[in-house]
């Protein structure tokens, strides 16, 4: 009799024993297929999209000599000209300064920038060189097989050599010009003088 109680009980604890695996072998199954699932979902889920930088290039306007000549006539006010190029040291030095110009005497006077590079760096070194000194002025970039006579036509004091700048009052008259860096306290100046007038 006590044989037969102990292989009851024996067979009690084996079968407990099963049903314990068989509620953990199920359990565990579940949890990997709900992990899977998860990184199923995870894999599905796009990934963020990367945002590109559009650099947009400031337009350069390419002009001859007539056309040169019509952007130097004055519109009611000083016009400044700054002649320049990417190749030239001193006009690369000076830029900060006559774009500090451009901004602190905003619509109070014209200011364009002439560029004397090759044409085919419209739309490369020239661009590139005003993105990087935040420039926002009108810029051109002058295209003639007679340099020699476009300078002549802009300021007898003109040689050729740059950077060079002139200022026009608002009748066209030449007020200041430099060739070579300029003293920005003196070109401030000689804005100055120009708008005393109407700033009074």
């Amino acid at each position: 009799m006590s044989e037969i109680k102990n292989l009851l009980v024996s067979r009690a604890k084996t079968a407990r024993l099963i049903f314990f695996v068989i509620v953990f072998v199920q359990f565990f199954s579940f949890e990997v297929f709900a992990q899977a699932k998860r990184q199923t979902k995870l894999r599905k889920k796009p990934l963020p999209k990367k945002t590109v930088k559009t650099i947009v290039l400031p337009k350069i306007t390419q002009v001859d000599a007539a056309t040169l000549k019509n952007l130097l006539k004055t519109n009611g006010k000083p016009l400044l000209v700054n002649f320049w190029a990417t190749w030239c040291d001193p006009c690369r030095e000076e830029f900060p300064d006559l774009v500090k110009i451009d901004a602190d005497y905003g619509e109070k006077i014209d200011f364009i920038t002439v560029s004397l590079d090759e044409t085919e760096e419209i739309n490369s070194g020239v661009p590139r060189f005003l993105i990087e000194m935040k420039a926002e002025m009108p810029a051109f970039l002058l295209a003639t097989q007679n340099e020699d006579a476009v300078i002549a036509s802009v300021s007898k004091d003109w040689q050729g050599g740059l950077p060079f700048t002139i200022l026009y009052d608002a009748d066209g008259k030449t007020a200041y010009s430099r060739m070579g860096k300029v003293k920005i306290d003196i070109l401030r100046a000689e804005i100055d003088k120009l708008l005393s007038p109407v700033m009074k």
